[in-house]
């Protein structure tokens, strides 16, 4: 093998969100109020669930994972993102950037993992409810915790390994406002086939997968509710599995559409939506759409932030 004699990048420049720079101060202070929003809710509903004993069930448990997930995924984005508002010259390091992407990987694909996890809750619940404390009890609650966890690190791992191995010679523009593998292949001067079949490969497992075996899940969970004669308990089982629906729906949308497209069909300012849904927006309504209306988490709430209203 010849050596390699290209100079290799040591920093990136980001496109930014906005072509307009008068636009600039007030979207960072939309972001920073949606980040520290982001932030106080996940951390609010971690706590609530340790806390409040009434919510030591394993729907809050993993409720509980989500909200440390989104918080890892939010941080991993906006804190740079911000910094780079308010700069005209909008760069990250290498290492920076590796580092971004590793935190981000692993925050999305243990999140596809426990939205599957949590649709598997609510079958059992709704569909085996006589099951439900053997098939739920704690340790295998800890189990799939810990196995989430584990594939989703194990499959971030296997992707930074496989960044580090290409050579970035020049360009060093990134059209983005963070970084993430599919723009930053684009970037390589080396041979990125390896890289790109492995991401389809983890995106047909992760993303796909996950989304198939969620919808058998609430394909059962719906013909189990349907057969159900009282419309007050029927109301009632919906309304402990709609919240999920809505969030697995909106988040896989948002991560379908930008993980499973070529590097060449790009759409700039429809990326940037889509990566500020699944970084941002979803992060932030999670807490509200999961938990924040139920009644012992609001009980909860009020003894972490007494001054909370009633």
């Amino acid at each position: 093998m010849e050596p390699r004699n290209q100079t290799r990048v040591t920093e990136f420049i980001m496109q930014g969100l906005f072509d307009h720079p008068h636009h600039w101060g007030f979207f960072f202070g939309l972001f920073l109020c949606l980040y520290t929003a982001a932030i106080i809710g996940n951390s609010l509903i971690i706590e609530a669930v340790v806390i409040h004993p009434p919510l030591h069930t394993p729907m809050y448990f993993f409720i509980a994972n989500l909200a440390l997930v989104d918080i890892l995924c939010t941080t991993s984005v906006l804190p740079k993102m911000l910094q780079n508002i308010m700069q005209e010259k909008k760069t990250i390091s290498f290492d920076g950037c590796m580092a971004q992407i590793f935190v981000l990987t692993l925050s999305l694909a243990t999140e596809v993992l426990l939205l599957t996890v949590m649709s598997y809750d609510r079958y059992v619940a709704i569909c085996h409810p006589l099951r439900y404390v053997k098939l739920m009890s704690k340790d295998i609650c800890i189990r799939l915790a810990v196995s989430v966890w584990a594939v989703g690190t194990i499959s971030s791992f296997m992707n930074i390994l496989l960044m580090l191995r290409l050579d970035f010679c020049g360009p060093n523009l990134i059209h983005h406002f963070f970084c993430e593998i599919p723009p930053m292949l684009a970037l390589s001067c080396s041979s990125t086939y390896l890289n790109k079949i492995m991401m389809l490969m983890a995106d047909i497992f992760l993303a796909i997968g996950n989304f198939l075996l969620t919808t058998v899940s609430y394909s059962f969970i719906i013909f189990t509710i349907l057969k159900i004669q009282s419309s007050k308990r029927k109301h009632r089982a919906f309304s402990t599995c709609s919240s999920h629906l809505l969030v697995v729906t909106l988040y896989y949308s948002t991560i379908i559409y930008a993980y499973t497209r070529t590097t060449s069909s790009y759409s700039l300012d429809k990326d940037k939506i889509v990566s500020i849904m699944y970084t941002l927006v979803t992060p932030t309504l999670n807490p509200l759409i999961y938990s924040l209306r139920n009644k012992e988490v609001k009980v909860a709430i009020r003894k972490i932030l007494p001054f909370a209203t009633k």
